[in-house]
């Protein structure tokens, strides 16, 4: 065997054994940012978790569109008055804040996006802990109201300490 070949050997076992070691370290950190989330009357949405400060702070700005069966969970680390606004946001939705026990405690349907500064901010009357984001009309067509309970799970890096 000539010394470029066994070079070009070593060089793709080396790739090789290097991809599996980054694959299986990537799959032991991995952090699924999706969720199934269950409305009272058993549709089942597809949430992407809004845990971070950033996260949240994004949330589904810049997004074109939203399927009904799709939506966003915000994580807060403890129960509070959470205020939002639709800055950046292009498309319309139902704001759901719900409180540590997954209880709808506020909600405001088929909110607008916010063509121009100042964008008004939209506060719950009770403290929540969690806040889903719906496709606008989801709230009315699965006949959400206060007090309805939503269940998820959340995965354990998401879990508080």
């Amino acid at each position: 065997m000539n010394p470029a070949s066994l070079r070009n050997k070593f060089l793709s076992l080396l790739l090789v054994s290097l991809m599996l070691i980054s694959s299986l370290y990537c799959q032991s950190s991995r952090r699924d940012k999706f969720i199934k989330v269950f409305l009272p009357n058993g549709k089942e949405i597809t949430a992407e978790l809004a845990v971070t400060p950033r996260e949240r702070e994004r949330g589904l700005m810049f997004r074109e569109k939203l399927e009904p069966d799709q939506g966003m969970l915000f994580v807060f680390e403890e129960e509070d008055l959470y205020s939002f606004w639709m800055k950046n946001t292009l498309i319309s939705l139902d704001i759901i804040w719900l409180n540590s026990h997954q209880q709808i405690v506020h909600i405001e349907k088929n909110v607008p996006p916010c063509p121009q500064e100042p964008c008004p901010g939209y506060l719950p009357r009770y403290p929540a802990l969690y806040v889903l984001e719906l496709k606008a009309g989801q709230a009315e067509e699965n006949n959400l109201k206060p007090f309805d309970r939503i269940s998820f799970i959340l995965p354990d890096w998401v879990r508080k300490k």
